[in-house]
């Protein structure tokens, strides 16, 4: 065993690492943003400002980010986490400060040239220092009551933020991404038994709260759930968006109404059209094929992270990976289930394809994480 690690090597150097890039998942990821420009040209009724334009330079400038990211050793960002997660909590605090509003909620902080909301920084910050935590923890005191009371004071400290702002649907993503990091580090699933009663004795008093004195959500919140629950109880006032998208979808039939000919998006029936409800659109214009065949593109970026997450020897570099992973695939999840109508409306936007800044350089740079890993895994000589 000794010998096998003695013959072991971090990666490439040099230019050998730009070879050694995950080139498939940059192609993937290229396509889906692509996909993206391509929807917010439509939404701007053909015309590159006031959406598609800015979002492309946010793409050069993250895959510029992600290939330099990309280049730096892995064992950097091991030592990098511990202040990562610090670094967003404190942008979490800075926001209850000096936040920026908008929509009724708290939840930026105004640099100027964009608008930055922390929250986007602590979905991945979470995995890095999860990542990191496992990867120091001897694998035989994964599962201790001890060993995991700090896993969920990281997860539940900046949830109690988030939460705050309000932002339901980022506090239930960060429950989930960090607990996914704790169910592929080999936590018992009995802890997460647990969780699911808990959850469901909370979802019990959330509803019970409901106009009492010690009411846990806001109403807006509660009229998003009852309009998840029965969309039609108020077609025109809370149930509004969730029938419109529908009527988008169903308009689009096999093949769509064809580009730029969507009628619920270009009479502007549909809101947040170029942010949290862009997939109708595409669904509108390009049918159940479009649809699939975006679905596809992000189920490929699914595989390609979980086989690298898989040959990867770096605990560190396969957990982070693998949690990166999950954390991409319950953006576009809960993004499609909520304008589809399975999912409660949270406000949370698709993947490298809705307009905005922060999630589209957040996300890349968790890519350039992804390939720092994939890059310096550790290999066996010849």
């Amino acid at each position: 065993m000794s010998m096998m690690s003695d013959t072991r090597r971090s990666g490439p150097s040099g230019l050998g690492k730009i070879f050694a890039l995950n080139w498939p998942l940059i192609v993937l990821i290229t396509a889906i943003a692509c996909a993206g420009f391509t929807m917010l040209f439509s939404v701007a009724g053909g015309a590159l400002d006031p959406w598609a334009r800015a979002q492309m330079i946010r793409f050069a400038v993250g895959m510029i980010a992600m290939v330099i990211i990309a280049m730096i050793p892995i064992r950097f960002w091991l030592y990098m986490a511990p202040m990562a997660y610090l670094f967003a909590m404190g942008l979490l605090v800075l926001v209850e400060v000096m936040g920026h509003v908008g929509m009724g909620a708290q939840r930026w902080i105004d640099l100027g040239f964009i608008l930055l909301q922390p929250s986007e920084v602590m979905k991945i910050a979470l995995v890095m220092v999860l990542a990191a935590y496992y990867n120091w923890l001897d694998v035989d005191k994964v599962s201790h009551i001890f060993w995991v009371i700090l896993p969920l004071i990281l997860i539940l400290l900046p949830v109690g933020l988030v939460l705050k702002q309000p932002d339901l649907g980022t506090a239930l993503l960060l429950v989930m991404g960090g607990g996914a990091v704790m169910f592929l580090a080999g936590v018992s699933l009995w802890y997460f038994g647990t969780a699911l009663a808990a959850a469901v004795g909370l979802v019990t008093a959330v509803l019970k709260s409901q106009g009492t004195d010690w009411q846990l959500l806001k109403d807006y919140q509660y009229r998003r759930i009852f309009t998840f629950l029965d969309p039609s109880a108020d077609p025109l006032g809370a149930g509004y968006h969730i029938t419109q998208a529908k009527i988008a979808m169903g308009s689009g039939g096999l093949s769509g109404r064809g580009y730029m000919q969507g009628t619920q998006s270009r009479l502007n029936f549909l809101p947040e059209k170029h942010t949290d409800f862009i997939f109708t659109t595409l669904a509108e214009e390009f049918g159940f094929v479009g649809s699939t065949a975006l679905l596809g593109l992000y189920t490929l970026v699914i595989v390609f992270c979980i086989f690298s997450a898989i040959s990867n020897r770096n605990r560190f570099g396969a957990l982070l990976t693998g949690g990166i992973a999950v954390t991409f695939f319950l953006f576009f999840a809960v993004n499609m289930g909520m304008v589809m109508g399975l999912m409660p409306v949270v406000g949370v936007p698709l993947p490298l394809v809705s307009y905005g800044g922060s999630a589209m350089l957040v996300l890349l740079a968790a890519f350039g994480l992804v390939q720092s890993a994939h890059v310096h895994r550790p290999r066996i000589r010849d």
